[in-house]
């Protein structure tokens, strides 16, 4: 009598489904921004961008730093559906008050600035690798009193940081290192940033202020 062939048992892996620690891993020590879908923007909102590197790159509050920065900024300034309005940058991060089409618009741009600053900084330092940590941050800005407090945060952040610090003489001075005073520092040379569009940052931020 012939014997039943043994079935074997085949171990299968799966693939896929939520599984716990799965996915991309943020880039540098700490989680980042959380990888969520971008909201949808509008054309009339400007946005307020938040850039941050890694802990290797240099202070960015230096002068050949800030040169490459700058660079960068000349280098998309006519880049079509984006504009990059006002800015500051801090030691290890930069604040960008912007314009964009729309969402595709805003990632498109800010991606192709993040690309340029970070091969001008790897220039600087003499290496290569990455320069950016994760995502980028964006708040959309919808109403005069959000612009014209974002434009006020911005403009004074290295004020903000110094208060932070005991540190209040700083409210008396001008940030060498943000949109307002840049042309006194680097002299005449290609503009870094454009002129508004949007009647938040024309008009409506001024009228939240008075």
């Amino acid at each position: 009598m012939e014997k039943k062939a043994k079935q074997l048992a085949l171990e299968l892996r799966t693939w896929g489904g939520k599984r716990k620690q799965a996915g991309r891993k943020p880039k540098g020590a700490r989680a980042g921004v959380p990888h969520t879908a971008r909201p949808a923007l509008a054309a009339r909102h400007p946005v307020h961008a938040t850039l941050r590197v890694l802990p290797h790159v240099w202070n960015l509050r230096s002068r050949r730093c800030f040169r490459a920065i700058a660079a960068a900024f000349a280098g998309v300034r006519w880049r079509s559906g984006f504009r990059i309005i006002e800015f500051s940058v801090q030691g290890n991060h930069l604040h960008l008050v912007v314009e964009a089409a729309d969402e595709q618009s805003l990632s498109r741009g800010l991606q192709a600035l993040t690309i340029r600053m970070a091969k001008r900084l790897n220039r600087v330092m003499g290496r290569r690798g990455t320069v950016f940590a994760d995502r980028y941050h964006a708040h959309v800005l919808r109403t005069p009193s959000e612009v014209a407090r974002t434009l006020a945060y911005v403009l004074g952040n290295f004020a903000v940081h110094a208060r932070r610090r005991g540190d209040s003489s700083a409210d008396a001075e001008i940030d060498p290192y943000c949109s307002v005073s840049v042309e006194v520092r680097l002299g005449p040379g290609p503009p870094l940033v454009s002129e508004p569009k949007t009647w938040l940052l024309q008009v409506g931020w001024r009228k939240a202020s008075k």
